[in-house]
């Protein structure tokens, strides 16, 4: 039997789950649900991460003794999860024992091995990252890289992993594995940073006490260990790493690491150094995926626009939450929750779609057999549509594989256009009227068998609509009927359809409060009795926009259109992007083509005339016209600006 371990990351326990975190879970868990009704043996892990000197704050500022508040916060994320019904085999801490036994397991291994020495470091250290950073990665010299926040100068005796000593291994690693990091546009920044030159890495720290003791062996309870090295080895101890580690032998190594685009660094640099120090088999794959924002801006408690997935779920539903989440963005890229867009897609594609079909097949069956359906002539009148459907299902495995569970959805509703367009061409009413009964109810078993299947493979993406779906059509969702019905490509033969309730109701409404809006300009007479610094931003927001170097492969005037070209821009990813600008009345496509441009490169795609755009050139424009920034001398597509 084949096996699939796939974790999220584990939470940091310093506010409440956000609808960024629902995201990694939602997919982690229908990854795991994929693989159990195929049949693997599987272990989906997810829980918190506790220590370090951000949560021993982060209680002080809430009069709380630090364990009690970590213990609140852990608590939250697990009763969310608990009410989302996810999935997972085990919920880990890293306040656990038999967690905190595992990583001194693993220190002391490393230490004998001589990947850890003790020396003194002096560095710049952000709390909120939980990281140092050298001097020449600061923005101007003193703010954090990742954050932008200030950091600290921090000096104090320390002990270090060899980090450096892997420089050459890590980057034969992701050469020879290169499905290694997905999507495949997040590796380049990784392999960037790493022939940059890997320091090695402080791994203690003696400024704060909370945190996991060092191993009893070295006597030095002075210091306690980098949180990262602690929270990065929960994907073992889970596992019993250091303790009883029968499960490493049935899991270990693990296939899917879910994580956010903001520790992809210390997920696809730090953890395969330590797993090779510990002579650990690397992970398969680790999975980065973007950000969120709400209705084009940045989430923040101080504008009041976080979208916490509870009220969301509890307005919406829960199932359609993670339909419109795993459906509305490609993964790997950011995303923007809208409840216009997300109205959209439960009205279009789960009412219309799914839930219509299903009610008129309901409808029909009823009408025309008394609820039977007899599936013996589907083959006899609908080959076209069968081999339609069985080329959509053969096609779904490998964006589960690869996730891309946008890909998987959008190639899953072409099932449901099928069943549709069936009804529609066929015409069941009329061929009741003139006496050809066989063919209407063929067709009627037709359209029931593709509901059969769809519900299947959306299974893990909607479990308890699809076990409702399931029940309407007379069988059981497992492993058995996916064998049955997907592998082997077979068809219910004869069932009881039985009524229910419309699966998704229509929505007019947004059913939740809309988002604070930003505060409209004042007229330009206050304008001018303002301090010019209320337009300055933080170095964090200024680094928020992507910004890179492309190269425009291929260059296409948009029929029709006065003001735009159709441009492909190779910014160092698997496929150049399509990105539609309205240049046309200052370039034409051979002024363009092979010639390098400025790209906003995390812009949520656009239609434009009917055409997708994904992402923005930069241009000035004055009474002389417009003009595109370009780089100074050629650069290699994708580099990045800033």
């Amino acid at each position: 039997m084949s096996k699939k371990y796939i974790t999220t990351p584990i939470y940091y326990v310093n506010g409440e789950a956000h609808i960024g975190h629902a995201y990694t879970t939602f997919i982690a868990d229908s990854l795991a649900r994929y693989a159990r009704l195929k049949g693997e043996k599987t272990f989906f892990l997810t829980g918190t991460d506790e220590h370090g000197q951000k949560i021993e704050e982060s209680a002080k500022k809430n009069n709380k003794p630090t364990q009690e508040f970590a213990d609140e916060i852990s608590a939250s994320f697990k009763n969310l999860w608990d009410a989302f019904e996810i999935s997972y085999d085990k919920f880990i801490r890293t306040t656990d024992a038999e967690h905190k036994k595992g990583v001194q397991h693993a220190f002391i291994k490393m230490y004998e091995k001589g990947d850890i020495y003790k020396g003194e470091y002096e560095g710049h250290y952000c709390v909120s990252c939980e990281a140092f950073f050298p001097e020449t990665q600061l923005i101007d010299g003193e703010f954090c890289p990742d954050c932008g926040r200030s950091t600290n100068i921090v000096k104090e005796e320390s002990y270090f992993f060899k980090l450096s000593k892997y420089e050459n291994a890590l980057l034969k690693h992701y050469e020879q594995n290169p499905d290694f990091l997905m999507p495949k546009s997040r590796a380049n920044e990784v392999i960037n940073f790493v022939k940059g030159g890997l320091k090695d890495l402080s791994i203690t720290r003696t400024s704060f006490t909370w945190g996991v003791p060092m191993p009893s062996e070295l006597n030095d309870d002075k210091h306690v260990m980098y949180v990262w090295l602690d929270a990065l080895l929960n994907y073992v101890t889970a596992l019993g790493y250091g303790n009883d580690d029968a499960k490493m032998q049935d899991f270990w190594p693990a296939d899917y690491h879910l994580v956010g685009k903001d520790i992809l660094r210390f997920h696809a640099i730090y953890w395969p150094a330590f797993l090779m120090s510990l002579d650990l088999p690397l992970p398969k794959h680790i999975a980065a995926h973007g950000w969120w924002t709400r209705d084009g801006e940045k989430m923040s408690k101080s504008k009041g626009n976080v979208v916490l997935p509870k009220e969301v779920a509890d307005a919406y539903g829960a199932e359609n939450l993670r339909y419109f989440m795993l459906r509305e963005v490609p993964f790997g890229q950011d995303g923007d929750f809208s409840q216009r867009a997300f109205i959209d897609r439960i009205n279009s594609e789960l009412s219309n779609d799914l839930g219509n079909l299903l009610n008129r097949i309901i409808g029909m069956s009823g009408k025309y057999s008394d609820f039977v359906i007899d599936s013996k002539d589907v083959a006899k009148y609908h080959q076209k549509e069968l081999s339609a459907m069985n080329k959509v299902l053969d096609s779904l495995d490998i964006f589960m594989q690869n996730v891309q569970p946008h890909r998987y959805l959008e190639e899953l509703w072409k099932l449901f256009a099928i069943g549709n367009g069936a009804i529609a061409e066929h015409e069941p009413w009329v061929k009741m009227k003139n006496n050809q009964k066989d063919e209407a109810l063929a067709t009627v078993a037709l359209v029931a068998n593709i509901l059969a299947k769809a519900a299947v493979m959306l299974h893990a993406i909607m479990p308890k609509t699809t076990n409702t779906i399931a029940n309407a059509l007379d069988f059981t969702i497992d492993t058995a009927s996916y064998n049955d019905l997907i592998v082997e490509k077979n068809i219910l033969k004869v069932f009881n359809i039985k009524k229910v309730p419309p699966l998704f109701p229509r929505i007019e409404e947004p059913l939740m409060p809309e988002a604070p809006k930003a505060e409209p300009n004042p007229p330009k007479e206050e304008q001018k009795l303002q301090n010019s610094e209320d337009n300055l931003i933080e170095i964090g927001q200024f680094f928020e926009t992507q910004l890179k170097v492309g190269t425009v492969v291929d260059a296409q005037e948009v029929p029709k259109s006065k003001k735009l070209l159709k441009l492909q821009v190779d910014l160092g990813e698997e496929q150049p992007r399509q990105i539609v600008a309205g240049i046309k009345e200052f370039y034409t496509p051979d002024d363009l083509l092979n010639t390098q441009v400025c790209v906003v490169a995390n812009l949520k795609p656009a239609k434009l005339m009917g055409l997708m755009s994904a992402g923005m050139l930069l241009a000035a424009k004055d009474e002389d016209g417009l003009c595109l920034i370009r780089p100074e001398k050629p650069k290699k597509a994708g580099t990045p600006i800033g």
